[in-house]
């Protein structure tokens, strides 16, 4: 069975788990790990049963859960190069230097704290090697007595250094960076992950390295293509022959523009960078879209700059204006409640 679960869209938080044959993957993790198990049983998936998570982009309400969720589970995580990168500098911003130079300072730490164990570690073993020799091979009971103590400090010793010895800089309770395992992709190279089959593609949005992803599995195409400021080429040729769509529809433009958000924010949600109004995503669906899609699901609705019927509306009109498009179902993605699976 193919299957597809939104757990979260919005804002505060973005998560979605595909699955295909014997594979699940979940496409972003920007609800805490908590939540998301929550949600995940809630839409009766099972949490453990997760084989890796790939990321579409680094911004917080993709990411937030990210590590936590990749650690307790024991799997990896997709990245591009340029996203890794980014999330890297998100999760550790006090690092004034580049990705390069602060990998190589990892390396040149560890390097020393691990010669400087192993020196201390060789000089204790022999002393404790001349003690042990010294006791088990008899001598005098004054010569045991001072082998015995030597042993004993030598112990003592070790057991204080124990105890005040940094972690290994990889240690995962001390590196908010560390994860089980990275893999990488690039846009426009499709890859396989289990039986599901990935092709992701560069959107426009102002991120890293940003990529929506079209998944395959059992003849199955389903496409996630959200946090776009407009849809290029590209992007509409992906988004041709797919089964489902997740596409973005952000904000009502009037909404937007008397809304609470500071002038600069409202320049870059409208911005060729920023988010598909309600408006943009209706002319896609009316002039772009083929119509082969069975289900079409609304994602990433803004909480203060829209409202889900103006978003259905809107795309309705756009899809009823085509006869040959009338049997989609449209959906909405919510940002507090996981939508129902959707099983092919």
């Amino acid at each position: 069975m193919v299957r597809f679960t939104v757990l979260a869209s919005g804002s505060k938080g973005n998560c979605t788990v595909v699955s295909g044959g014997h594979t699940r993957i979940l496409v972003d993790a920007g609800l805490s790990c908590r939540e998301l198990f929550r949600r995940m049983r809630l839409a009766g998936e099972e949490p453990e049963t997760l084989d890796a998570i790939i990321i579409t982009h680094e911004h917080s309400d993709h990411i937030t859960g990210l590590a936590v969720t990749a650690r307790k589970l024991g799997i990896p995580v997709y990245f591009t190069h340029g996203t890794h990168r980014a999330w890297m500098r998100w999760i550790a911003p006090r690092r004034q230097m580049t990705y390069t130079q602060w990998l190589e300072q990892c390396r040149q730490q560890a390097a020393a704290r691990q010669a400087e164990i192993d020196s201390a570690a060789d000089v204790d073993c022999d002393e404790e090697l001349e003690c042990v020799a010294a006791v088990a091979t008899g001598g005098s009971e004054e010569m045991r007595a001072a082998a015995a103590g030597k042993a004993s400090a030598a112990l003592e010793k070790e057991a204080a250094r124990a105890a005040v010895a940094p972690e290994p800089a990889n240690a995962p309770e001390k590196d908010p960076t560390w994860l089980p395992a990275v893999e990488y992709f690039e846009a426009g190279q499709p890859f396989q992950i289990g039986d599901i089959a990935v092709s992701p593609f560069t959107i426009p949005h102002d991120a890293a390295d940003p990529v929506g992803f079209v998944f395959q599995a059992e003849g199955v195409r389903m496409a996630v293509a959200t946090d776009l400021g407009y849809i290029p080429p590209n992007v509409k040729a992906q988004l041709k022959r797919v089964d489902l769509l997740l596409l973005e529809s952000n904000h009502d433009l009037e909404m937007l523009r008397d809304g609470p958000y500071p002038w600069s924010v409202k320049q870059r949600v409208l911005s060729r960078v920023g988010h598909l109004s309600n408006e943009a995503t209706a002319t896609y669906l009316e002039t772009e879209y083929d119509g082969q899609a069975t289900y079409v699901i609304l994602g990433h609705l803004s909480e203060s700059n829209n409202m889900p019927e103006l978003a259905r509306i809107t795309a309705e009109r756009a899809l009823n204006g085509r006869a040959s498009l009338l049997a989609n179902h449209l959906l909405l993605a919510a940002q507090h409640e996981p939508l129902m699976p959707i099983s092919f």
